[in-house]
């Protein structure tokens, strides 16, 4: 079974069936033999983009949200101690999204597939998706 590590952007379209995510990320999310995780990281910086008013979801609050995830056996995985470390040992480029290099840093350190459209993360090594 593979596992992949759904950013914050890539997850939104995913639970609103957008139809910004790709063909490719959407058939690897869709297959039964992939465990889908996401990081509580990347539900925090949507807490943040929806209070300073910078994202809207379709359904409304945060919580509804996290219950479709649940409802399509999306695992939210914590923040550890280790992936705060973690972040220390990642280089230090232009990209300096503190969420993107935490997320960075747990799929480097548990060889995870990204799936993400966000090129920046190639820079640190990750495996991506798109």
């Amino acid at each position: 079974m593979s596992q992949v590590l759904i950013d914050t952007q890539a997850l939104i379209w995913f639970a609103e069936n957008d139809v910004s995510i790709s063909k490719r990320a959407l058939s690897l999310v869709d297959d039964p033999a992939t465990a889908r995780l996401t990081s509580v990281a990347c539900l925090w910086e949507m807490a943040i983009k929806i209070g300073i008013k910078k994202l809207t979801l379709k359904s409304g609050r945060l919580p509804q949200f996290i219950s479709t995830l649940k409802a399509n056996q999306i695992d939210i995985i914590p923040v550890t101690l280790d992936d705060a470390l973690a972040v220390a040992d990642l280089p230090q480029l232009a990209h300096k999204d503190p969420f993107d290099r935490l997320i960075a840093a747990r799929c480097l350190r548990q060889d995870l597939t990204l799936v993400s459209i966000d090129e920046a993360f190639d820079s640190y090594g990750v495996k991506r998706i798109w």
